[in-house]
């Protein structure tokens, strides 16, 4: 499967600040981001595991320096300094294939069993445990999807950048990080690690960044989208973390940022079904 995905952002920064991008594909064999971005037709096709990517932040007509980092989560991140000014963001991937699915560590079954800022599984505990009674491995899985797309509507705008799990479920409304959010909490209440990943969705319309779950199934991690509204198999991983706290395509520091433009691009070669009753893992 080969997908090629585009982020394009303008931004204006009322002074000097520090941009922390989390915008690159989750791929192995990824080189430095150093060089700008080539025309489409001019990228080379990738080998099978293998990412092609190129990354451009510039301001002013000048190219910035980027330094890649990994956070605690595993996610490449891109630091880059800037002034005063329009700030203009391009990145180019191209990907072939998927890898095999993350394999559960013993430090995962601790960390994305815990509450955290967004999904607030020890509130969500009673709710769980009545709706979902006597469900285990991939039937609570498919279970708690189905459930949580049945009672939230997608509605864009109508969540806060502070709703939590709790209060998405109350609102029964919300987009896709709000269902991630309460997919997440309600696993973690039962016992089930789980975690929530920044994603290219081909297929998404209106298209844009994705936000999706994961959950740790048979030592492996499965992604769960009760959205719907992206084929799974299709989905290239860019954060993860144990909430949208973790995986912001954009955070700064210092001066104030505004983000006056976003246009996000994901094709896929051959645009795949989703069979809802299957374990899909995330590429």
């Amino acid at each position: 499967m080969h997908r090629t995905v585009t982020a394009d952002m303008t931004l204006t920064a009322a002074g000097d600040a520090r941009l922390a991008l989390s915008i690159a594909a989750a791929a192995p064999g990824a080189p430095p981001l150093t060089a700008p971005p080539a025309a489409p037709q001019s990228t080379p096709a990738p080998a099978v595991g293998e990412l092609l990517e190129l990354l451009e932040v510039s301001q002013g007509g000048r190219a910035l320096e980027t330094i890649e980092v990994v956070d605690p989560h595993g996610s490449r991140l891109h630091l880059v300094d800037v002034a005063a000014g329009e700030v203009q963001i391009a990145y180019r991937a191209s990907v072939e294939a998927r890898s095999e699915p993350d394999a559960v560590s013993a430090v995962d079954e601790v960390l994305y069993l815990r509450p955290s800022r967004y999904c607030e599984s020890d509130s969500l505990g009673p709710t769980a445990r009545h709706e979902f009674r006597g469900l285990v491995g991939t039937e609570l899985l498919f279970g708690v999807s189905s459930w949580v797309g049945e009672r939230l509507a997608y509605v864009p705008g109508s969540s806060l950048p502070t709703d939590g799990a709790v209060r998405t479920l109350l609102a029964g409304r919300g987009v896709c990080r709000d269902y991630a959010h309460l997919v997440v909490g309600l696993l973690r209440a039962l016992d089930v690690p789980a975690r929530l990943a920044s994603v290219y969705a081909p297929g998404l319309d209106p298209m844009d960044f994705h936000a999706v779950a994961e959950a740790a199934i048979d030592g492996h991690w499965y992604v769960v989208d009760a959205t719907t509204l992206a084929p799974r198999s299709s989905l290239l991983r860019i954060g993860t973390g144990r909430d949208a706290s973790d995986t912001a395509f954009l955070s700064s520091r210092g001066a104030p940022v505004m983000l006056d433009d976003l246009t996000v691009s994901a094709i896929v070669d051959e645009l795949p079904t989703d069979d809802l009753t299957q374990l899909v893992s995330l590429g």
